[in-house]
């Protein structure tokens, strides 16, 4: 990082700009040397009974009145049919485990977290769901029976994570 800050700034004093060439293509390229923070507002109020469902350690999802599809996380609107008559259903928390990862280079609002798993397994009522992954992850096998509990994170609110059975 420090090399490449250095050429930056050497690339400001000759150009003028912020630029670097990148190694690949030879195409010039702005590095923004400003840190980045992100504070955001999502409003919830069309998915609220997905967090008072977690507040009673449901896992809630969304399942299509025109076709029947089950969709986790929950949706407005049926992405596959575009209908919009959605009724609210309380998903079983058991499925089976198809792939895990550990996350090393962790973004800097997980900096304080430890390097982590990640897993994502299909539910038995048929949705995928992409989790942190509550197990040693030295000990995971694709196929293995999972389960989602509702915990809470360090900062304090409620989650959802996968555990194996």
């Amino acid at each position: 990082m420090d090399k490449m800050k250095e050429q930056v700034m050497k690339n400001m004093e000759e150009l003028g700009f912020p630029v670097i060439v990148d190694e690949k293509s030879g195409a010039m390229q702005w590095v923004d040397m400003r840190e980045l923070r992100l504070r955001y507002i999502i409003s919830i109020e069309n998915i609220k009974p997905f967090y008072e469902g977690l507040k009673e350690g449901k896992l809630m999802g969304t399942k299509c009145k025109k076709c029947g599809r089950v969709f986790f996380p929950p949706q407005k609107d049926c992405p596959s049919c575009l209908d919009s008559d959605m009724d609210w259903v309380e998903l079983k928390k058991e499925g089976t485990l198809e792939t895990m990862t550990v996350v090393f280079v962790r973004p800097p609002s997980f900096g304080q977290y430890d390097p982590y798993p990640v897993a994502i397994a299909k539910l038995d009522d048929g949705p995928r769901i992409l989790a942190w992954y509550n197990g040693d992850p030295q000990q995971v096998k694709p196929g293995q029976r999972v389960k989602v509990q509702v915990s809470r994170r360090k900062e304090g609110y409620l989650m959802y994570e996968l555990a194996p059975l």
